[in-house]
């Protein structure tokens, strides 16, 4: 089982992983929780104005952020 995890952990980095807002293998982001965010939308996101139709987009794509849950 952990051999299984190793691989996946080496997959990522090497291949990247699905952005949460454009729904694209990229190869580097940022996360958020347990969310993954490319770059290029991180960086689309900051510059876009909240007026800006492209905002209630990203709104809407971000609710896919879940918290993860804390066990204690």
């Amino acid at each position: 089982m952990e051999v299984e995890g190793l691989n996946s952990s080496l997959a990522h980095r090497q291949f990247g992983e699905i952005c949460i807002i454009c729904e694209h293998q990229k190869p580097k982001g940022i996360h958020l929780y347990t969310s993954f965010i490319c770059t290029e939308c991180e960086n689309d996101l900051i510059r876009t104005d909240t007026s800006d139709p492209k905002y209630k987009y990203f709104l809407n794509k971000l609710k896919k952020v879940t918290t993860p849950e804390i066990f204690s």
